[in-house]
């Protein structure tokens, strides 16, 4: 990752303007919705203007994981249950009503909006904007389908450059700074093109307390973290406790001199939800109700605590390792006036929601950053490509040279292979090969480690094969892509 990057996302950006409502919900594909919240459980809603704590930084936690799984195998009195759901339902914004999609019968797929947001002291509120609101530091798209008990979870990337209308072109975190949840849930909703019935907003605190009263989480760390900021881990397996599963999930700038910390830091937060999840299927109801406690205290979201039973029933018996899918938002990085942006990939996102929206994983297989051990993507044990063939590879993106050579004498194909090549996350440059006669196109790397890298420059390409130097090549990048005729015909 670039250093102007990372001074860059230090600073506090700012033009936001007022909140603006939702369109219709028409346009978006029929995808079946749930009621678990649209009952007699959770029509009345008292909400209050909670006065904002300038606190740490606020990220995303594994409701999805604490609430499907938790609350269903625990018995609580009603006055229990009623406790929690005020806590819970006390700052829904009214305007959120207005924007989730009505519900239909029980057991159908739908989707929901998982966020946390930054309301950290080194980044004050936005005043000027909806009401002391706060950036989202974190953001997921999560489908769940209750009767094929799958759930899957997508990571948007903050820095997704969005227009969003009347207030310009944005970063996508930045829509909680200007219409609060309501609008977040409304621009998920418009860059997935799917309806969405559910929210849940929660911040550190209470992540760090589920963690705890879990007793901890077992994780395999990937890479040490030696962050300021987050603060200090040791790579491999471990227990962690709330400040260890903070630390991993905060960490970014761990990632500075590999890549791109946001997709990592988000990859981090998925294992970390997974963890919980696997911890709570095998808690006792003690424990169980000690978590929802902590929970309660720090989320607020639509669903009522009879919706959130209603669903752990459906869900029950779900599989971990093989139903719980996840992925990241395909984007390239762009550097702009002094500015990262995240540019939203249309043509794999489309792929990815497709996939999505039949109920299959989000990528054809498992997807590991080579570099870091992080999975980046993970399609459990139902990988499968779609009838019409609508499948999308989620490359993790890499680090390192290529060098790309015009061997076939046709102008300009240099050019559009290096271009091709940047989408791995390589640095890429051009020129023209020794001749031009060269009959295919040959990726040639020298090191044995190097041979899986190769064959997916050539998986990307479509054209070639690898091939080990013998010493016949000359070359200085860690890679030499030369362009064969094979290119154009």
């Amino acid at each position: 990752m670039k250093s102007a990057r990372a001074h860059e996302r230090q600073r506090t950006e700012q033009g936001y303007g007022p909140s603006q409502g939702r369109p219709g919900s028409s346009g978006y594909p029929a995808v079946p919705s749930n009621p678990y919240s649209r009952g007699s459980h959770s029509e009345a809603y008292q909400v209050g203007k909670a006065k904002k704590r300038k606190r740490k930084k606020i990220a995303l936690i594994s409701l999805i994981v604490v609430c499907v799984l938790v609350l269903g195998g625990v018995g609580m009195a009603f006055a229990y249950v009623n406790n929690i759901q005020s806590n819970m339902q006390r700052n829904v914004d009214p305007e959120m009503m207005k924007v989730l999609e009505q519900t239909t019968p029980p057991g159908d797929p739908f989707y929901m909006v998982l966020m946390g947001t930054d309301g950290s002291a080194e980044r004050d509120a936005s005043a000027e904007y909806a009401g002391d609101q706060y950036r989202t530091d974190s953001l997921m798209l999560v489908r769940v389908d209750p009767k094929q008990k799958k759930v899957t979870l997508v990571s948007l990337m903050r820095d997704t450059k969005i227009d969003m209308g009347k207030h310009g072109v944005q970063k996508l975190n930045a829509a909680h700074a200007i219409g609060g949840a309501p609008m977040t849930v409304q621009t998920v909703s418009q860059l997935a093109g799917v309806p969405i019935t559910h929210y849940a907003e929660i911040n550190f605190d209470g992540f760090k307390e589920v963690v705890d009263a879990l007793g901890g989480i077992e994780v395999d760390v990937p890479v040490k973290i030696a962050d300021p900021r987050a603060g200090y881990l040791e790579a491999g397996v471990q227990t962690l406790d709330g400040d260890g599963a903070l630390t991993l999930c905060r960490s970014r700038h761990t990632y500075d001199a590999l890549g791109d910390g946001d997709g990592y830091r988000a990859a981090n937060q998925r294992m970390v939800i997974s963890a919980i999840g696997k911890k709570i299927l095998s808690s006792d109801p003690a424990t169980m109700a000690a978590t929802i406690e902590a929970l309660s205290k720090y989320v607020t979201t639509d669903m009522g605590v009879m919706d959130i039973i209603s669903l752990a029933t459906n869900l029950r018996g779900m599989n971990m390792e093989t139903d719980f899918y996840t992925a990241v938002e395909p984007t390239t990085s762009e550097y702009s006036n002094e500015v990262w942006w995240e540019i939203l990939n249309k043509d794999e996102w489309k792929k990815m929601m497709d996939r999505i929206n039949q109920g299959l994983p989000p990528t054809e297989e498992d997807v590991v950053d080579e570099a870091t051990g992080i999975v980046i993507a993970s399609a459990g044990g139902g990988a499968m490509s779609s009838d019409e063939g609508n499948t999308a590879r989620s490359r993790a993106k890499r680090s390192g040279t290529v060098s790309v050579r015009n061997g076939c004498g046709v102008a300009g194909v240099g050019a559009e292979a290096a271009e091709a090549i940047t989408e791995l996350g390589y640095k890429t440059e051009a020129g023209n090969a020794n001749h031009s006669d060269y009959a295919e196109t040959v990726v040639v790397y020298g090191k044995d480690d190097q041979k899986q890298d190769a064959q997916e420059i050539v998986d990307l390409l479509g054209k070639g094969r690898i091939v080990k130097n013998n010493n016949e090549y000359i070359y200085s990048s860690d890679f030499l892509v030369v362009i064969g005729k094979d290119w154009v015909q």
